[in-house]
């Protein structure tokens, strides 16, 4: 049964300006464009502002990662799929489509019979199980997932993959407890042009960012108040 009010109103680009219409120039720079999240998690203007370079970097293509973007979206893909979170889900198989993930590979991943597919390479199976586990909360106890981890990465990555994982659990539940809804499909699409991050757009962001860290945070808290109402 659909929901006849949102949960939190979304802040939309048409009621916001000043230093708020500049962080949402930077959300479509590194993100292709404003998504629901964004325009939902920006109630919190602080919090949405520092989560966007942890957003951008951990997910996206650049080298600063060592994990191919094609592999990180497997990597939400099946987290998103193991939580059910049908909004990120849409938007990651969108993604993934970009990083060249095939149709019928994101139906294999999307089964419990991934591992034993010729669809993927043994790294993207490590990587898939991992990932699986770790939503699951199963990895602690896991040894087999993680030899089979250890023996596709290095250290460093495995780190990467965790936290890629462990951040889109968290996206999965805001996203599903806020009951965000679900773009239309052109604008979900839109995210295909993010798939590689420019670290030069990071940098302008970071600089902008700590140029404008106010002294006194309720103007721009207040500023989310009313744009949340308009």
């Amino acid at each position: 049964m659909a929901r006849a009010q949102k949960r939190v109103q979304t802040i939309e680009p048409e009621a916001i300006d000043g230093d708020f219409e500049d962080f949402y120039g930077a959300v479509t720079r590194l993100l292709g464009r404003v998504p629901h999240f964004y325009r939902t998690i920006s109630n919190a203007p602080f919090l949405a502002m520092l989560f966007l370079p942890i957003n951008a970097s951990a997910q996206r293509d650049w080298p600063g990662t060592r994990i191919s973007g094609k592999i990180k979206e497997m990597v939400v893909i099946k987290t998103s799929h193991v939580n059910e979170c049908e909004y990120c889900y849409a938007h990651n198989t969108s993604l993934g489509q970009a990083a060249g993930i095939t149709h019928d590979q994101i139906i294999e991943m999307s089964s419990d019979d991934y591992l034993s597919s010729d669809a993927f390479t043994e790294r993207e199976k490590a990587a898939i199980l991992w990932a699986e586990n770790v939503t699951r909360n199963t990895a602690q106890k896991n040894e087999e997932a993680y030899t089979r981890l250890r023996a596709n990465f290095s250290e460093g990555e495995i780190v990467e993959i965790t936290m890629l994982c462990g951040m889109f659990n968290m996206i999965n539940r805001i996203n599903d407890s806020l009951d965000v809804a679900i773009e239309g499909q052109p604008e979900i699409d839109k995210i295909q042009g993010s798939l590689h991050m420019d670290p030069a757009k990071m940098g302008d962001y970071l600089r902008w960012l700590a140029d404008h860290w106010p002294n006194e945070f309720e103007t721009m808290n207040k500023q989310a108040e009313d744009a949340a109402a308009a």
